[in-house]
């Protein structure tokens, strides 16, 4: 039986397919959390496995008929193995969606409800998955390095957990140890948690895991950003030195979107009945199978290679950026990320961020270290160049794209003052800001990523 084609069973949807196809190929993506999975992990996620339900694990599900997903899952389960290098005493689970689901499993197998987490605070690069609350129209005291929450509680862990906040240092940028370890004698967490979405600096997570020992917690190392990075053996591995590690699946790693967990066995037991029945029902089949295609791309000499470039791009960019007086947060990175201050630049995140995209390059606008602007519209942006890597760009295209990111400042700065809508209006018609647009599409038409 012929299949039916997209355009025809559905123009209306094919239509918004198409233009975000030329949408992806024609600009820059700069969100570090952003990437292209092959050709290969696509076929795997639109496959008859989205067919399929499978509630419970292998050798062990409530519907018949699962005998070929329990060699799909095995097999995940294995590559995953031998890619993170697991230790013998440890375990995997492919089933989480999201990487904040595989986060709240680790918290509903292990904790009780009431229970102290501390994790990072929020605006100095954390994630709201770890804890986030806050208390409107407070002003943030940068020197004092723990936050304890507030009454608008935004993520359901900050709910259920009592939440502690750790900041980096005010003058580094980055994790001050020692404080973090005070913090936890003196706050006593059942659960320690360390990555977050906007760190670019590598962790030690042997000192972590000591923090954690000492006050009798569990360490949960969350490398959703990093870990193509760790697989590549380019950044640490927190695996066999936390207690729980989980990673989400289409950053760095450059699979379809999806989430892992890997942990000691003995904490595993507990996670995995609060993946399912606590959690979850059935898991996405198809998703773990686009995850386990990844997974074998991950595992050979060019991913390594890639994975290596992926943070001489990211150094470059910096590097190049600074050279136009961008700050740039801590001042550098070890990952695929970079953060820049904006406020000597007076065009914060919202609005450079809109003018970027207007301009054919794609970033995030983003809180820092310090932060004294709103969520809403804060003082940093955040970039990455997993997909620009990805698309086979080096280091003289980083100093193209921060360049380009340059005039775009220069460009908008006359307008800094403006509201957010009139700003945009004259972004959207600038013809400098146009001409900066269509240089990024000839550059992405020499660098296509495959479709």
């Amino acid at each position: 039986m012929e299949k039916p084609d997209l355009q025809q069973e559905d123009p209306e949807l094919y239509a918004i397919l198409k233009k975000e196809e030329t949408k992806q190929q024609e600009k820059i993506t700069l969100i570090p959390s952003e990437n292209f999975a092959s050709k290969a992990i696509q076929e795997a996620v639109g496959s008859v496995f989205m067919n399929k339900y499978s509630e419970g694990y292998p050798g062990k599900r409530y519907y018949e008929g699962n005998y070929f997903i329990d060699e799909l899952e095995t097999l995940t389960i294995e590559r995953v193995k031998q890619a993170f290098h697991l230790p013998n005493d440890w375990a995997v689970n492919v089933q989480a969606l999201s990487g904040s689901a595989a986060n709240l499993a680790v918290y509903l197998g292990l904790l009780e409800p009431g229970d102290t987490v501390m994790g990072m605070y929020l605006p100095d690069g954390g994630h709201l998955s770890h804890g986030w609350s806050y208390e409107p129209e407070e002003i943030q005291d940068p020197n004092n390095l723990v936050y304890t929450g507030g009454s608008r509680k935004v993520n359901i862990t900050s709910r259920f957990w009592h939440v502690v906040q750790y900041k980096t240092n005010p003058n580094t940028q980055q994790f001050d140890y020692a404080e973090i370890e005070k913090i936890a004698q003196k706050h006593k967490p059942k659960l320690l948690i360390t990555g977050g979405t906007a760190y670019p600096r590598e962790i030690d997570y042997q000192k972590m895991s000591a923090i954690a020992k000492g006050v009798g917690a569990y360490y949960l190392a969350d490398i959703a950003h990093e870990a193509g990075l760790v697989a590549a053996g380019v950044n640490q591995s927190p695996v066999g030195i936390a207690d729980v590690v989980t990673l989400t699946t289409h950053k760095t790693l450059r699979c379809n979107r999806g989430a892992i967990i890997l942990s000691k066995k003995e904490c595993m037991k507990k996670i995995d009945r609060a993946i399912f029945p606590g959690l979850q029902g059935g898991p996405h089949n198809h998703s773990i199978a686009g995850i386990a295609v990844g997974l074998r791309e991950a595992m050979t000499p060019a991913f390594r290679t890639y994975a290596e470039q992926i943070v001489q791009n990211a150094r470059a960019l910096a590097a190049a950026l600074f050279t136009y007086d961008f700050h740039i947060i801590s001042g550098g990175t070890d990952k695929h990320l970079v953060l820049i201050d904006l406020t000597n630049k007076q065009v914060f995140g919202k609005k450079y961020a809109r003018a970027l995209d207007y301009a054919g390059i794609i970033a995030n606008m983003n809180t820092m270290p310090q932060e004294t602007r709103s969520p809403a519209d804060p003082s940093a942006l955040r970039i990455g160049t997993p997909s620009v890597t990805t698309r086979g760009m080096k280091e003289k295209e980083m100093t193209t794209i921060a360049e380009w990111m340059n005039r775009v400042m220069d460009i908008t700065q006359p307008w800094n003052a403006l509201d957010f809508e009139s700003f945009e209006t004259h972004v959207r018609q600038s013809e400098k800001i146009q001409k900066i647009a269509e240089e990024v599409k000839t550059l992405c038409k020499i660098y296509p990523f495959d479709i």
